[in-house]
């Protein structure tokens, strides 16, 4: 892991409730390395495909989303490209097409400043690594889907989880942190994942599809136990809207930002498009942010690249000979690029735990392997914001 920095901030916004309610109706990974939201972390590892077939979230039982007071906002995230045509998943539209993690950046303007004093110290002659595999290897990050289940107490490990993560008061009144999360929900890692590894909870609640439906995401989640679930933070997204969480805040990731957004999906490899950025991580970042990232967790070296960095695969990168899910790949990568959301193994990209990757993982880590950092561009997507502390 590295180095521990402090999770003290002075953040500046008063608490401010409201609701994101949720009316019924039918919708439908990260290394596993110890990285923390509020710390950084260390690099991934690779992982070997496992069988194929295919895997389905828990159902949870039938309850409601509940509410989740906000408290504060940095504001909603701009646009830096054009909107997409939407991204989905079970169902569910991921974000408003206009979002950040949406937007075609295939034309937006290089950060001609950026280029010359970070780019060259995002380890250049690194090739790309697909960080997600099949669940029988437990080696990507598994995203549960279905209703919203009975809420549940979340219990925080962390100084920052009860003070950085979205309230959620519990329906009977004794805390302000219930998340309607079922059970069973997988955990990044699988039950035999090492309790200080990332073991990411990702809860998909489908009852406000296709337009309204609500994102649970939990970090360091550990093995269910008792009435709800320990976890270190955690944070709740309403998918129909653009708000970012507030400054200084972290989430389920370093960033700040939604870990689901920007994973590579199977579903959408199906349907043969990805119309949203690709998250990724690099092994060293500065103490900064651009938004739609909210939270960092670097060093004071303004050499490194802030938390938010959006990067595009050059248009100039002959992908001619690639095939399938490679090329799909990289296709997004020059049209929607990557967003830096948490400290890793360099050039390393996020993807869903789907066994249905195993006969397609040998070609992605070998085809992706062969695009470098230099292959890529910095976009300018706005100001660079120093951590507060």
């Amino acid at each position: 892991m590295s180095q521990r920095f402090s999770a003290s901030m002075v953040v500046a916004f008063t608490f401010a409730a409201s609701t994101l309610a949720m009316t019924a109706a039918a919708c439908g990974s990260d290394d596993a390395s110890g990285s923390s939201p509020e710390n950084g972390s260390t690099s991934g590892s690779n992982g070997t495909s496992g069988s194929n077939g295919t895997t389905t979230g828990s159902s949870g039982s039938t309850g409601t989303s509940g509410s989740s007071g906000s408290s504060g906002t940095s504001g909603t995230s701009g646009t830096s490209g054009t909107p997409g045509p939407g991204t989905t998943y079970a169902g569910c539209r991921i974000f408003p097409n206009d979002n950040p993690w949406n937007t075609d950046v295939s034309t937006a303007s290089v950060d001609t400043d950026l280029m010359t004093s970070v780019m060259p110290h995002m380890s250049l002659g690194t090739g790309l690594h697909p960080d997600w595999g099949t669940v029988d290897e437990q080696y990507g990050l598994p995203i549960t889907v279905g209703k919203a289940s009975t809420p549940v107490p979340i219990t925080w490990t962390t100084s920052w989880g009860p003070t950085e993560s979205d309230p959620v008061p519990c329906p009977s009144g004794g805390g302000k942190f219930c998340y309607p999360i079922p059970l069973d929900a997988k955990i990044e890692g699988g039950p035999g994942a090492k309790t200080g590894d990332d073991r990411h909870l990702i809860f998909l609640a489908n009852d406000g599809a296709p337009d309204h439906c609500m994102l649970y995401e939990l970090y360091n989640t550990q093995n269910q136990s008792g009435a709800g679930f320990t976890a270190a933070s955690g944070a709740v997204f309403s998918l129909d809207s653009n708000a970012l969480r507030p400054e200084g805040w972290t989430s389920a990731d370093a960033a700040g930002m939604s870990v689901m957004a920007g994973l590579v999906r199977w579903e959408e490899v199906q349907r043969g498009e990805i119309t949203h950025a690709i998250r990724f991580t690099m092994d060293a970042t500065r103490d900064a942010y651009i938004h739609p990232a909210t939270h960092a967790a670097g060093s004071k070296d303004t050499s490194l690249p802030p938390m938010g960095l959006r990067v595009r695969l050059k248009a100039s990168f002959d992908d001619s000979k690639l095939t399938g899910p490679s090329k799909i790949v990289v296709t997004a990568m020059k049209k929607y690029g990557l967003i830096l959301a948490d400290n890793g193994s360099d050039w390393y990209i996020t993807g869903e735990s789907e066994n249905a990757w195993k006969p397609a993982m040998g070609d992605l880590v070998s085809s992706l392997g062969k695009i470098k950092g230099s292959d890529f561009e910095i976009v300018k997507t706005g100001s660079v914001i120093p951590q507060p502390h």
